[in-house]
């Protein structure tokens, strides 16, 4: 399934989006005859011919552009940082209290056993601390 805006994004990277023989306004006009928020494979290739013969293009020539635009583009994303200050604040083997029961000897998180303390319920009052303790020669 294909959304109108991941179809124009995969549009504007293949080069196909031009602003001027063909644009948003075309393809979301085209998208719309669909009647649905997402397309399935199928009917991306029907919306394809379309866009093609409403526009007077060649619907193989706009096919091999998205077929070799390559990757999905990461254009104005946050890119990681790498530093020595975030690389201190991240290591898990300086963490204190109760942060540091939050994780593992290999550093990787425990999940809900490390944020939640679990009650002891094995005694038979609660608090009770000294379990298999008592001397049964009584």
């Amino acid at each position: 399934m294909i959304t109108l805006s991941q179809a124009d994004k995969w549009f504007k990277q293949a080069r196909v989006i031009d602003g001027k023989t063909l644009s948003t306004t075309d393809t979301a006009i085209t998208f719309n005859r669909f009647k649905s928020k997402k397309v399935t494979f199928t009917d991306f290739e029907k919306y394809l011919d379309e866009i093609a013969k409403a526009k007077k293009l060649d619907s193989k020539d706009i096919k091999a552009k998205l077929k070799d635009c390559g990757a999905p583009g990461t254009s104005g994303t946050t890119s990681v940082v790498r530093s020595s200050a975030v690389d201190r604040l991240t290591d898990t083997k300086k963490f204190t209290g109760s942060h540091k029961l939050r994780f593992d000897a290999t550093g990787r998180g425990k999940g809900i056993s490390g944020r939640k303390d679990a009650a002891d319920t094995s005694g038979y009052v609660s608090g009770y601390k000294n379990k298999n303790t008592y001397d049964k020669s009584h």
